[in-house]
């Protein structure tokens, strides 16, 4: 199941060089959860290992967010942190390099409703607000 951003993405991609995303779906955990929101850098330069908003190369209305791994000729070869939820390149190849519409550059991670003790709290601040880069901890792990 591709990630999947939610339908305000589309509408809130403008002139504006940078946007909110809101992530739903499995497959970039444990780098994203669902209920995340990204901010995205709408047309910026893709390098490998970034984490990308693209177009489903079947379903160019549905917005999903990988993770660009290589170049393959004039596309990127696109995977989910997470492999077994699927949705992603090794289901419809390479993408091509025009679906590619920006990098997230940040995570935000909002307070859950249950989380009210002290403790909860505080671990929220201290992982609320992430940069998304190239060595993010899922990356390593996937490496081994």
């Amino acid at each position: 199941m591709p990630e999947q951003l939610s339908q305000e993405t589309e509408r809130a991609r403008g002139a504006l060089p940078f946007g909110p995303a809101e992530v739903t779906g499995p497959s970039m955990v444990p780098t994203l959860h669902h209920g995340d929101v990204l901010l995205v850098h709408w047309g910026a330069r893709v390098r490998p290992g970034d984490v990308v908003v693209l177009r489903h190369p079947f379903q160019q209305d549905l917005l999903v967010v990988k993770r660009a791994v290589e170049r393959r000729g004039a596309g990127w070869w696109v995977l989910g942190d997470n492999a077994f939820a699927g949705g992603d390149s090794t289901d419809y190849g390479a993408v091509p390099e025009e679906l590619v519409l920006g990098r997230a550059r940040l995570r935000y991670r909002p307070l859950r409703p249950g989380q009210r003790s002290p403790f909860a709290v505080a671990r929220w601040a201290l992982s609320a607000l992430r940069p998304l880069t190239a060595r993010s901890a899922s990356r390593r792990l996937r490496a081994r």
